[in-house]
């Protein structure tokens, strides 16, 4: 497995206007789960099979989110409406996008991101991303299966 270096760190609202900042996680593996945009059918999937997953997540020390460019008010209905209570879902939505571009995933023609999956490590490395057509729901056995082979 590749490692390349996170660029600097970021601060992230979330559907609770609560926010997620990165160096807070340095000494913890962090899976930053990018959907295109809410109220879209896989983006759904997406974001519920990670909320079912959570405590699996969290039993293997990784602190899981999902990201997309949506607005704070956008994301908090929609986690209302899909009965997200755990998952954190965080705004990429001005700088539009500035995260995304971060990892090389926005979509410039578009405005949304990728669906990808992104695993960091100590010291914020890059340990494995994924980017995933955008018709498909990422399989999270596969994330599973990576993050066993990690050793941190």
């Amino acid at each position: 497995m590749e490692t390349e270096v996170l660029l600097p760190s970021f601060v992230l609202k979330d559907q609770h206007k609560n926010d997620f900042v990165l160096k807070a996680y340095t000494r913890q593996l962090v899976l930053l789960s990018f959907h295109p945009l809410a109220w879209t059918g896989v983006c759904a999937e997406q974001m519920k099979a990670l909320e079912a997953s959570i405590e699996a997540f969290e039993e293997k020390g990784v602190t899981v989110v999902g990201v997309s460019v949506d607005t704070i008010p956008s994301k908090l209905a929609w986690a209302e409406n899909l009965s997200i209570k755990k998952l954190r879902l965080l705004s990429d939505f001005w700088p539009h996008g500035a995260v995304a571009k971060q990892f090389d995933i926005f979509r410039e023609k578009e405005g949304f991101s990728e669906r990808a999956n992104i695993l960091l490590g100590a010291e914020q490395v890059v340990l494995w991303k994924k980017v995933y057509p955008i018709s498909e729901l990422p399989d999270l056995t596969e994330v599973f299966q990576v993050i066993s082979t990690i050793k941190y």
